[in-house]
């Protein structure tokens, strides 16, 4: 139970940092989208969106992934010792 219990404390804490380096990533393309530049093309445009979108939608994602593991491991007896890290 305790390798379960630390698996499920390293999970959490690996969607976690997905999602902030997800949410950084797709923040800095939307910033690309609001700052004017002389040259940008509807294709490229669309292109920015997109990804910028992807990126935000895959890191709101993952943010649902770790609080999920973050419930699950509150039901275990074990998850005292992993939650009250810093």
């Amino acid at each position: 139970m305790k390798n379960q219990a630390k698996a499920l404390f390293d999970k959490m804490t690996d969607f976690k940092r997905f999602a902030t380096t997800l949410l950084a990533i797709g923040s800095f393309l939307y910033l690309g989208l609001i700052i004017p530049s002389a040259v940008k093309s509807d294709r490229s445009l669309n292109i920015i969106i997109l990804s910028s979108l992807v990126f935000l939608t895959l890191s709101v994602f993952f943010f649902i992934q770790s609080s999920i593991c973050r419930e699950r491991l509150l039901e275990m007896e074990e998850a005292d010792e992993y939650l009250t890290r810093k």
